[in-house]
C-alpha cells in the first residue's frame, strides 16, 4: 500500500495489460504503426531515467509486469483490460484468454476483464457468454475504433452493440469500459469520439459506463456527457502521466473532472504497460493543483480523494473488500515473494524504489 502523510493508501490500477508486439505477431502493417504510436506516448510522458527500449516495450513478460505492478507496492491490485486487435496481431495484441494466465496465477491481485464486438454478431454473443461462463469476467473493455475487415470501427449507440450490452446486463457483466479519447495510429479518432456513450448510458442505468483516457481530448464533452448520466465514470489512463511532466495540464483535467463528476466517480489507471505505475502513482499522488485552478473550481486534490480516486472507487465497482484484501495480501505468494508481508501487517510505507 502506498503511504501518504502517515496514512496507508489502497491502490487499484483500473487499466493494465499484458500485450504481444514481436514482429512474429504483426500481420498487418497497423500492428507495427500501432506499438510504434504506444511508444511515442511511452517515451513523452515517462522520465528519461524509467523509459524502455522498444525491444522491452513490444513483449516485457508476466514476470516482469507482476514486479514492475507491486515489487515496491506502488500498486495492490490490477484491472485486466484486453484490447484485441486481431486484423493486426496473428495472435491478437491481448486478449481475455492471454491476460488470464496471469490472472489465474494471482487471482487475489487481479481482475480479469473480457471484451466483446457487435460486428461478430450471433458468433460474438455466443463468445461473449463463454467468457462468463469461463472466467466470471465482472466487466468488458470496447475498442470502437478497432478494424475488422473493411469496417475502421463501430458506435456504442448502434442496435448491434445495444444487444451485446443487453446481453452484459442479462449475464451481471456491469462494468463496461469504452476507450474514448486518444486515437492510436493507424486507428480511426472520430471513431473513439465519447459522444456515443450518452445513449447507451442512458438506455442502460443498471450498467457502470467506465470511459477510459476521459475522452482526451474532447474533455469537455465527456463531462457535460458524464454530468447528465449518474452511471458514467472517467478513467485516468493517459490523463495520469500528464502529473509527471505536464502539471498544469493535470491539474486542469482534474479540476475539471472532479467540478462536474465529483470525486466518487474518477477512477486511477496507468495503462500498463504504457506507463510504469512503479513511478506514476507517486507522480499522481503528490501532484499539487494550481492556485488558479483552485479558486476558479473550488475543488482539492486531498488525502480523502486521493484514496477515492486510487482505490476506493474500483473497489466500489468491482465489490473488492479492500480490509479484507489487506488482510489476504499479509501472506499471499506476491508478498512473499517481495517480502512485503510486514508492509501490509503494520502498515510501514512502501520500499523506496530502486
Amino acid at each position: 500500500m502506498y503511504q501518504h502523510d502517515g496514512e496507508d493508501v489502497f491502490v487499484i490500477d483500473a487499466h493494465v495489460h499484458l500485450w504481444d508486439a514481436t514482429e512474429e505477431n504483426i500481420q498487418h502493417e497497423g500492428g507495427e504503426e500501432f506499438i510504434q504510436c504506444f511508444y511515442d506516448y511511452h517515451t513523452t510522458f515517462t522520465p528519461d531515467d524509467r523509459q524502455w527500449s522498444i525491444e522491452e516495450y513490444r513483449k516485457y513478460g508476466a514476470d516482469r509486469m507482476v514486479e514492475d505492478m507491486f515489487g515496491n507496492a506502488a500498486v495492490d491490485m490490477g484491472i485486466f483490460q484486453p484490447t484485441y486487435l486481431t486484423d493486426f496481431y496473428e495472435e491478437g495484441f491481448n486478449t481475455t484468454e492471454q491476460n488470464a494466465e496471469l490472472a489465474e496465477e494471482y487471482p487475489e491481485r487481479f481482475v480479469l476483464n473480457g471484451s466483446f464486438d457487435p460486428r461478430d454478431g450471433d458468433e460474438g454473443l455466443e463468445y461473449l457468454e463463454e467468457l462468463h461462463e469461463t472466467y466470471d469476467v465482472p466487466g468488458v473493455k470496447l475498442y470502437t475504433a478497432e478494424w475488422r475487415g473493411d469496417s475502421k470501427g463501430w458506435r456504442l449507440d448502434d442496435e448491434e452493440a445495444f444487444e451485446f450490452l443487453q446481453k452484459c446486463s442479462d449475464l451481471g457483466i456491469e462494468n463496461i469500459h469504452a476507450h474514448k479519447g486518444p486515437t492510436i495510429r493507424p486507428l480511426n479518432r472520430d471513431a473513439f469520439d465519447v459522444a456515443d456513450v450518452d445513449d447507451a448510458a442512458s438506455s442502460f442505468p443498471e450498467l457502470n459506463f467506465i470511459v477510459e483516457h476521459v475522452g482526451l481530448p474532447r474533455l469537455d464533452d465527456f463531462c457535460w456527457i458524464a454530468a447528465q448520466e449518474n452511471n458514467v465514470y472517467g478513467g485516468l489512463a493517459v490523463a495520469a502521466p500528464f502529473a509527471q511532466n505536464r502539471p498544469g495540464k493535470f491539474s486542469e483535467i482534474m479540476s475539471e473532472l472532479l467540478w462536474w463528476l465529483g470525486e466518487d466517480r474518477i477512477l486511477f489507471g496507468s495503462d500498463y504497460a504504457l506507463w510504469n505505475p512503479d513511478w506514476l502513482v507517486e507522480e499522481v499522488m503528490e501532484a499539487e493543483f494550481l492556485q488558479e485552478h483552485r479558486m476558479e473550481y473550488g475543488v482539492e486534490w486531498d488525502l480523502e480523494t486521493k484514496k477515492k480516486v486510487m482505490g476506493e472507487n474500483a473497489a466500489e465497482l468491482y465489490d473488492i473488500d479492500l480490509e479484507a484484501k489487506r488482510r489476504q495480501f499479509q501472506d499471499d505468494d506476491i508478498s512473499e515473494r517481495f517480502g512485503l508481508e510486514d508492509h501490509y501487517a503494520s502498515g510501514e510505507p512502501a520500499p523506496a524504489d530502486d
